[in-house]
């Protein structure tokens, strides 16, 4: 934690498993500072549970160890610039278990979040949960990049979301129940 405030990390590469405070547990309290770099977890391990837990505490990327050394560069880059970043691996994890949660009760409470939103929001919440990247939304709604920027700085508080794959989450909910 000291390493990360102290180099001004723009992006820190978390293990699940270290000395001290585990990878996700130091996720969660990374994640919660404010001006925190965003977390890619690089871990050996494939469990479906580690993927969600990492998400939930904050992290923009989930990769396996044996992603190849240009996937995890290019996944650095585009974590760095906003966009989350799961292996295919970790994406079916999310996606088996968005499922295994009550769709009904998941769904009223993303649609309860969605309501708070401004409509030019929900544009933007639909746009990130389509996977658009910053400058793909700005383009589509013929909005500056930093406009964009904000009012994805704004869904993140809203909807009590950390990073866009939430944001994601909480529109398909809204959608699917």
């Amino acid at each position: 934690m000291d390493r990360a405030a102290a180099t001004r990390a723009h992006v820190v590469l978390m293990d699940i498993r270290m000395p001290v405070m585990g990878g996700l547990e130091a996720t969660r309290v990374l994640c919660a500072t404010p001006g925190a770099p965003r977390v890619i977890v690089l871990t050996t391990f494939d469990a479906d549970d580690y993927v969600v837990e990492a998400v939930g505490a904050g992290a923009d990327g989930f990769l396996l160890k044996d992603t190849p050394p240009a996937e995890i560069v290019a996944a650095v880059r585009a974590v760095a610039a906003g966009e989350p970043m799961l292996s295919p691996s970790a994406t079916r994890a999310l996606v088996a278990a968005a499922r295994r949660r009550p769709a009904d009760d998941r769904g009223q409470a993303a649609r309860a979040r969605l309501d708070r939103l401004t409509e030019r929001e929900a544009e933007v919440a639909d746009a990130v949960a389509r996977g658009l990247s910053n400058s793909e939304v700005a383009a589509e709604l013929c909005l500056s990049v930093a406009t964009v920027k904000a009012h994805v700085s704004r869904l993140f508080d809203k909807l009590g979301a950390v990073n866009r794959v939430q944001i994601a989450i909480c529109v398909h909910d809204a959608r699917a129940g």
